[in-house]
């Protein structure tokens, strides 16, 4: 299962913000899928903003950082363009 997938599980469970579920779902928050520069901290404070605490603490924790192998997927799909 991918980061991104388990997140917006974990966001449905504790009834987060159907925004920040559609956010999760999307990417938004993903490491290599976000427009933004710091997804995780984003997630955190978009969890802290709306009393998720324990989903904001899991995050700094590195319970949503992406794993090897979707780096490594990232990376053969995308990453190696950017070695050229």
């Amino acid at each position: 299962m991918f980061t991104k997938d388990r997140l917006t599980q974990d966001l449905e469970k504790v009834g987060a913000p159907t925004k920040m579920i559609e956010w999760a779902r999307n990417g938004f928050y993903d490491d290599f899928e976000s427009p933004v520069a710091t997804p995780i901290m984003r997630l955190v404070e978009d969890c802290e903003e709306n009393g998720l605490e324990n989903i904001a603490l899991a995050a700094l924790n590195g319970e949503y950082d992406a794993t090897k192998e979707e780096a490594e997927e990232w990376f053969k799909s995308k990453g190696k363009d950017l070695l050229k």
